[in-house]
């Protein structure tokens, strides 16, 4: 079988916030790399030494002279510059919207539309960069990887052609977690009691204010519960003083952004796992907290009620007092059989598989 040599962007995996897409990249080239089929080679913007050692990837990258937002603009109004390699590259994988040039067979994965969705969860940059991206993957790309059929949907009712997607879902391989590992955790964090947790990054599309509410409503019950926020601020604020409950009593946690043996203690001592997201391509903590064994409440119409709805509950993202009465059915008498339903349904997900359907969507196209 031929060897190809693919060419894939990890820029955003280098970035301050990389989110979901940073793990995915990640997770992928680190099974491309094992499965010892491809000559894969990154490609990124300019950084500073500092980054790359402090995040390592398993593979060569090669740097543009350009920093991230010229390569960006440079790529969209010029088309330039190319991908270039020592060697000829077989197919370029763009693992954003920052698609460079067509110089080989073109895949690119698109995350979601929720630009298209919800503009006003976006800067106004941010907005006409998408949709000028969203123009160069129709005109150019080859292949489209969605992570989700409600994304693949969302491509075809934006034009995008429905014999060039292809749906292949993340995986939600995560480490062991010993109970000792928990216990360091949580007195670390001066965690002495269950906690409600939620991870993502801090934006307005992940819809916390409904999730302080239907925290808040759930502490006049008397349940003795703390709530522990995990992740990176994005943009957007998070307006804690319009939550009374919030304030007193050190029951709420915002713990910024971990580190990933830590970030996975945070999944493993949860008693449930609350992300009432607005809109997501995939919602991958949903998926890696159920691969935790952890009882999980997300919301109907959206990605994660794809591979949740075996496993969980799913209540309208905006309804705080439905959200509140799920988590108490999760936290209470039916947790085990949530818990059991989540590592069931989280084990049919694997990065091995996306990288195996990612690989034969490359020989597709090469």
């Amino acid at each position: 079988m031929q060897r190809l040599r693919v060419a894939i962007a990890v820029e955003q995996f280098w970035q301050r916030v990389p989110g979901g897409s940073g793990t995915y990249i990640l997770r992928l080239v680190d099974e491309l790399v094992a499965a010892h089929e491809l000559d894969l080679v990154g490609f990124a913007a300019h950084h500073r030494a500092r980054r790359r050692r402090d995040h390592p990837l398993p593979i060569d990258v090669a740097e543009s002279l350009l920093p991230r937002r010229a390569l960006d603009e440079a790529w969209q109004r010029l088309r330039w510059p190319r991908v270039a390699g020592r060697e000829p590259i077989d197919v370029i994988h763009a693992t954003t919207w920052a698609v460079p040039p067509r110089t080989a067979p073109l895949v690119v994965t698109v995350h979601d539309l929720a630009f298209l969705r919800a503009p006003e969860h976006f800067t106004t940059r941010g907005n006409s960069f998408f949709r000028r991206a969203l123009e160069i993957v129709r005109a150019e790309a080859d292949a489209i990887i969605v992570p989700s059929q409600a994304t693949a949907d969302d491509c075809v009712a934006n034009g995008l052609l429905a014999d060039r997607i292809r749906v292949i879902p993340h995986g939600s391989d995560v480490p062991a977690v010993s109970d000792a590992e928990v216990r360091r955790f949580r007195e670390s964090h001066g965690l002495h009691r269950q906690y409600l947790l939620w991870c993502g990054t801090v934006e307005p599309r992940k819809n916390l204010p409904t999730l302080l509410r239907a925290y808040e409503a759930l502490a006049r019950t008397g349940r003795d519960l703390d709530l522990v926020l995990v992740g990176p601020h994005g943009w957007g604020s998070l307006d804690l003083d319009e939550n009374p409950a919030l304030r007193d009593g050190g029951r709420l946690h915002v713990l910024g952004r971990l580190a990933p043996h830590d970030l996975h203690a945070a999944y493993a001592g949860a008693r449930a796992f609350a992300f009432p997201s607005l809109w997501e391509g995939f919602g991958l903590p949903v998926l890696e907290a159920m691969a935790h064994g952890i009882p999980v409440v997300t919301s109907t119409g959206t990605s994660m009620a794809e591979f949740a709805r075996d496993a969980g509950l799913l209540v309208p993202p905006n309804d705080a007092a439905e959200l509140a009465r799920a988590i108490e059915r999760t936290i209470g008498d039916e947790h085990d059989e949530f818990a059991a339903r989540s590592r069931t349904v989280a084990a049919r997900y694997r990065w091995r598989e996306t990288a195996k359907l990612t690989t034969a969507v490359y020989r597709e196209i090469a």
